[in-house]
């Protein structure tokens, strides 16, 4: 990719932060999981979590 002087690249810190994210909710969701199919709901949930921390943001901030 052609880039000029002075420009950054950017996404891929973000793209880090994310799977790091991800696989923390397939740990935490995988480890309370009581059987089989609660933690295949649980890879779901780690595939989606940032909905799930918008949404609860979003509560909290009452909007």
């Amino acid at each position: 990719m052609y880039m000029k002087k002075g420009m950054q690249c950017g996404g891929g810190c973000a793209g880090a932060i994310y799977l790091l994210g991800l696989v923390g909710a397939a740990i935490y969701y995988i480890s309370t999981a009581a059987g089989f199919w609660l933690g295949v709901l649980g890879l779901l949930k780690a595939l989606v979590w940032p909905v799930f921390l918008v949404y609860e943001l979003l509560k909290f901030l009452g909007a």
